[in-house]
């Protein structure tokens, strides 16, 4: 889909690592930023296979305290 705005340099989509499952959301890359940003504002809220989409830019991790999983 975002190959129609210009090279696609990479794309990911996010998995759990216990259930193996997609989050939800994934990243794609394109090779020129005023591509990016075409694709940005034509494809956010655009309906894939009977889902609304969010297209944004990507923003870095949040600082989060290191999860424990120990009881």
């Amino acid at each position: 889909m975002f190959s129609a705005y210009g090279n696609v340099l990479s794309a990911s989509i996010i998995f759990d690592r216990m259930s193996g499952r997609s989050k939800g959301f994934g990243f794609v890359e394109l090779e020129d930023d005023g591509e990016a940003e075409k694709a940005i504002s034509e494809m956010n809220g655009k309906e894939i296979d009977g889902r609304g989409i969010v297209v944004s830019i990507a923003r870095p991790k949040e600082d989060r305290p290191e999860r424990s999983f120990r009881r």
